[in-house]
């Protein structure tokens, strides 16, 4: 079975607080775009996961890889045998704030549960993934959410628009602890928005007064974040650039996929990676 595992897009992320164990909570609207790796799983053979693409050679050792340890917990919690074979074909840089493994691992939990049989009434598969990572919960629901918690509190987001996006990579990977761990200063309330915008320029409207709490610190670790977004701001066509996650990645919002891939000349930089993809509706 071969099954899309999209990238994850952090349209505004506010730090709202930290619990008592040093987790950050969080209130983040979270959706999908239709550019991600690819998985191909191969039921009934022993547990592996082998990876191509043009970030396969970034991937951790397969028993490190998060899909292999998601694989591990959902037949450990279910009961059943670990049999398949996983092939990731990795389309999108690794640690680079787009939730490439969450997402693969999520697409891979659901996949294996229905390969598997097992039933959403033997395993929460959202709180397996919660051990994971705080990204697994909305990349299992698969849909533009409002994530709150940790990121395990998850709501219905906002019908957006399809709107094109440019995403771009300065080449630099960012461990999403060290963001968390440079970030200094207070806390803001949630400020989510209910009305649906209609098209790029209302959508980014609705951003502009709500930012990413992380992208200061992720500027003390990569200062080339600043490089990108001035390049995607000074884009034509660009309505609002922004960091996405942890970083490094940032995205561009544009009327539709055709503007995004007509800016891409005007954003290429060496050894930058520049995607125009759209998001997911």
């Amino acid at each position: 079975m071969t099954v899309a595992a999209p990238a994850k897009i952090n349209l505004y992320l506010t730090i709202t607080g930290r619990r008592p164990d040093g987790l950050h909570l969080v209130d983040s609207l979270i959706a999908f775009t239709t550019q991600g790796d690819v998985l191909t799983i191969t039921p009934d053979r022993p547990l592996n996961v082998t990876c191509d693409g043009p970030f396969a050679a970034e991937m951790p050792l397969p028993y490190k890889n998060l899909v292999y340890l998601a694989a591990e917990r959902l037949a450990d919690a279910a009961g059943v045998s670990a049999r398949a074979e996983i092939n990731i074909t990795k389309n999108l840089p690794v640690a680079a704030g787009i939730g490439g493994g969450s997402s693969d691992a999520a697409v891979a939990l659901k996949t294996l549960a229905s390969m598997w049989g097992v039933s959403g009434s033997q395993v929460n598969l959202k709180k397996l993934g919660l051990s994971l990572g705080s990204d697994l919960p909305a990349c299992i629901y698969g849909e533009t959410c409002f994530a709150s918690g940790i990121g395990e509190k998850l709501t219905p987001g906002p019908t957006l628009p399809k709107v094109g996006l440019l995403l771009v990579n300065p080449g630099v990977a960012l461990v999403t602890e060290s963001v968390f761990g440079t970030r200094k200063g207070g806390f803001n309330p949630p400020d989510r928005f209910k009305r649906a915008p209609r098209d790029a320029a209302e959508l980014a409207a609705a951003l502009e007064h709500r930012g990413n709490d992380l992208t200061l610190s992720a500027l003390r670790l990569c200062p080339a974040i600043r490089d990108v977004l001035n390049a995607l701001k000074s884009a034509p066509g660009c309505h609002l650039g922004r960091m996405t996650g942890s970083g490094a990645t940032c995205f561009g919002v544009f009327d539709d996929k055709a503007a995004a891939e007509a800016a891409k000349a005007a954003v290429v930089r060496d050894g930058w990676w520049v995607e125009a993809t759209e998001i997911a509706v």
